[in-house]
């Protein structure tokens, strides 16, 4: 016997077997379990989602000997003969090739005679919305009142293109896009079932180059086995689909966060070496970018059976977020540049020394010492405005010797966002060079930190106390969410990296309200606004519009310099 290509010898031959529609099943098992038989549907969806599979296993649904069922048994005459395509009484018309509005006639009057053989005469009409305007109008009375022996199964990627006097005639479902997992496990199926190796990373590949189309994935994988010699294996999927190996992508962000131009050029030269699709890497990076993002705002949505988990969770460490998002804008913008680039590898290329250009510079490291174990007073409500510049550093008030009695301490003492403090810690401190003491200006510090999204997280703090190796923070009941182990973890790496040696960070969750850096902003933006509208309300010009010509301030738009 012939061989028969994976997509037609494993379509589905019951609703049971349907992949990534189940929305569409039920509402069609409904209907055919309570004999609520509409005389048209239209099924909708991109390409190789299942709307002719779907068409046919609702034809023998209706034609099975068994009776009008949803679940047809697959050993009569009528089944056997529509999964052979030989039923008499289904006619599938490629509307594609029959736009013509004599082929719809001709069509038409057929309906009105007696099945055959089945219980119905089913028309299944694929791309109907290639018929002409005249086809359309030919059948608007047929299917609006069809004999009842008649049932039209309707099939289009374009809707759009439909009249609305068809649709309205027609019960419609749309078929989803299918989504990757649903297509990872078909084909771990399928693979298991005709006993050929593969491994789970080149199933994502072709998932991915898939594009929601099971047909395509399954057409894909023939390709593969036929490629790697009855195995699907990554290394030869990825060079089949021309698709880009990850560990160039990682290399090429980690030539970013060094600032190693010569090793961005170098790592690009071996790219082109090897032929690689730069449109595709392009593409490949936002990906990635994309990944890396989630990965840094919700940690816990990289999936743990991940091959790159490690990798993702490192990157989203390392990469501020505001320079993920510079890098991911970049290659989208390199992606829709790259046809006007003189050659795919210039645009790709300037597109990585864009980013390398636009990348903030560290300016080095930066260290200093925690002279001694001086205590954090709260800073009073509102912060006074200088007239010249703002204070270099916050006043030292009344001491505070521990966190708030009524917090509730949310660190436990291995978690993993404290950084523990070694027995030579105090040796080490000695060695420090210090160009300015500390003195308790967690704001100041603040600002000479580069913290991505964790800089929520210490805004939203208040400071305490300290000593040589602690800094002890409150943070409100309402803000207690910012407490991820990452944010944590990333503050702590900073304030290391700041002060040269390691830091222990301690949290309670505080009910009180705690004088933040966030909330010194606001009071002073709220003071700054403040003045400027009393200026400008006191100022003698405006007063002489609004008394001489009856003007008025617009609200809101006061805004201070």
């Amino acid at each position: 016997m012939s061989y028969q290509v994976l997509a037609r010898k494993w379509r589905p031959k019951s609703f049971e077997t349907l992949v990534g529609q189940d929305h569409v099943v039920r509402a069609l098992t409904n209907a055919l379990e309570q004999n609520r038989l509409h005389h048209a549907y239209l099924f909708t969806g991109t390409r190789g989602v299942g709307k002719t599979t779907l068409a046919r296993i609702l034809a023998k649904s209706l034609n099975c000997e068994t009776g009008i069922t949803a679940t047809p048994c697959g050993v009569c005459n009528a089944c056997t003969e529509i999964d052979r395509g030989r039923f008499v009484d289904l006619i599938e018309v490629d509307a594609a090739s029959n736009t013509q509005v004599d082929a719809m006639r001709d069509l038409l009057d057929n309906a009105q005679y007696a099945p055959t053989s089945g219980r119905f005469k089913v028309y299944i009409i694929d791309e109907v919305h290639m018929l002409s305007k005249s086809a359309f109008n030919a059948m608007l009375k047929t299917l609006e009142e069809p004999p009842a022996h008649v049932k039209f199964i309707l099939a289009t990627t374009d809707p759009q293109k439909v009249p609305v006097t068809v649709l309205s005639r027609c019960l419609q479902f749309n078929l989803r896009q299918m989504a990757g997992t649903s297509i990872i496990g078909h084909l771990q199926n399928i693979l298991g079932q005709e006993n050929i190796p593969f491994e789970p990373t080149a199933l994502h590949l072709i998932a991915r180059a898939a594009d929601g189309s099971m047909r395509d994935a399954l057409s894909l994988t023939d390709q593969a086995i036929a490629y790697g010699g009855q195995t699907v294996k990554e290394a030869e999927v990825r060079a089949m689909l021309g698709a880009i190996d990850k560990s160039y992508l990682y290399q090429l962000l980690n030539a970013l966060l060094a600032n190693d131009g010569a090793g961005l050029m170098a790592q690009a030269k071996i790219m082109e070496e090897r032929s690689l699709s730069f449109e595709g890497a392009l593409n490949d990076l936002a990906q990635l970018l994309h990944q890396i993002a989630v990965a840094q705002t919700v940690p816990d949505s990289v999936a743990d059976d991940l091959p790159e988990r490690e990798i993702l969770l490192d990157l989203a460490q390392r990469i501020p977020a505001e320079t993920l998002q510079l890098y991911y804008q970049i290659t989208l913008l390199g992606r829709r540049d790259i046809g006007l680039a003189p050659d795919e590898f210039a645009g790709f290329t300037m597109s990585l020394l864009r980013m390398l250009a636009f990348t903030p510079n560290d300016g080095g490291a930066r260290t200093a010492t925690i002279t001694g174990k001086a205590p954090i007073a709260s800073a009073p409500k509102a912060a006074a405005l200088s007239q010249t510049a703002p204070a270099a550093t916050m006043q030292v008030a009344q001491p505070i010797a521990a966190p708030y009695n009524n917090a509730e301490n949310v660190t436990e003492p291995n978690q993993a966002a404290s950084i523990q403090n070694s027995s030579s810690s105090t040796d080490n401190s000695d060695e420090i060079a210090s160009a300015s003491p500390f003195n308790g200006n967690w704001r100041g510090l603040l600002d000479q930190l580069k913290l991505g999204l964790a800089r929520n997280l210490a805004l939203n703090s208040e400071l305490l106390s300290y000593d040589e190796n602690t800094l002890r923070f409150a943070i409100q009941e309402k803000d207690k969410g910012m407490l991820s182990p990452m944010y944590q973890d990333k503050l702590a790496q900073a304030l290391q990296q700041y002060f040269g040696r390691k830091i222990r960070l301690e949290f309670s969750v505080s009910g009180s309200d705690a004088n933040t850096p966030a909330k010194q902003v606001a009071q002073e933006k709220a003071h700054a606004q403040a003045n400027a509208e009393n200026a400008i309300e006191q100022d003698g010009f405006v007063q002489a519009l609004i008394n001489d010509f009856g003007a008025s301030i617009i609200p809101n738009s006061i805004k201070p310099i």
